[in-house]
């Protein structure tokens, strides 16, 4: 083990599965004390335990990013644990719903502005009080589909990471002389569960039919996709974009040339959860 975050101690919202849970046991594989929230306690109980197992100093408590007085108590915990707040990871998030605009329920939309903007802001800002004044620091917020293209029928999650985007390069240069390096990472299409389920509206389904091979050719498992949340913080860089023209050819290709040999993989799993709309409820 390398430890190069040794001594560090690390904050990863959303950390209890997925890549969120991959990057707080990266970061623990190099040295740092980790905390994760998540929703569940009964997640987080169990993701610390099983940290904890694989020698991984961890501690963690239930948040709802959306509220500012939750973030603020995840930041105590890491303060009141450890002592110290060195890197804070703006992973949780949610997807929404898939569908036209106008049919997507309110709530639903509101949901993944709460946690996917609102909790980004909360983080962020909740972890500068405490690295400005310090003079060091790392913030890492995740983006994704949408970051800097619209993306139809995912208009709440495309927008939120566009919005994701364009907060935390701003940041980064309000911050550029205070130590604090704020980043920002796409990590291109990751293999779990908000790609291998999906809610969306009625009649849609056939809209996400080549969802499976896309996810396939293109997306990264987990560990793998945590990788440069680990880089960033050991550099000054502000934006990394893991699927760009290059990955997504180098990727397609070699997945035809497996496929040719009669060595594909099979398609990754697709779970379509039909969800009631706007116009359902007023016409149902």
């Amino acid at each position: 083990m390398s430890a190069s975050l040794a001594g560090k101690v690390a904050v990863v919202t959303g950390g209890t599965r997925g890549l969120g849970n991959a990057i707080a046991r990266l970061y623990g594989s190099e040295g740092a004390r980790v905390v994760i929230a998540s929703r569940s306690a009964t997640a987080v109980s169990d993701a610390v335990g099983a940290m904890r197992r694989d020698g991984i100093d961890a501690a963690g408590q239930a948040c709802d990013v959306s509220v500012r007085d939750a973030v603020d108590r995840l930041r105590q915990l890491a303060l009141d644990t450890y002592g110290r707040l060195d890197i804070w990871v703006n992973n949780a998030g949610l997807s929404g719903v898939f569908g036209p605009t106008v049919d997507v329920a309110p709530e639903q939309f509101e949901a993944v502005v709460g946690t996917n903007v609102l909790g980004t802001y909360h983080g962020t800002i909740s972890a500068l009080e405490v690295m400005v004044p310090q003079g060091s620091g790392h913030i890492v917020n995740l983006m994704g589909r949408g970051d800097k293209n619209p993306v139809p029928f995912q208009t709440a999650y495309a927008a939120s990471k566009t919005w994701i985007r364009a907060f935390t390069l701003a940041v980064a240069k309000e911050n550029e002389h205070t130590g604090v390096h704020v980043h920002a990472l796409n990590p291109g299409l990751v293999q779990t569960d908000m790609l291998s389920g999906v809610d969306a509206l009625a009649g849609t389904e056939d809209m996400l039919s080549r969802l499976p091979l896309i996810n396939t050719m293109w997306g990264l498992p987990p560990e793998q996709a945590a990788l440069p949340a680990l880089s960033l913080v050991l550099s000054t860089k502000v934006e990394h974009q893991a699927l760009g023209f290059p990955q997504i050819l180098g990727r397609t290709l070699a997945y035809q040339a497996r496929r040719l040999l009669g060595r594909a993989p099979e398609l990754q799993p697709l779970v379509i959860r039909i969800v009631e709309g706007r116009h359902t409820r007023q016409h149902g």
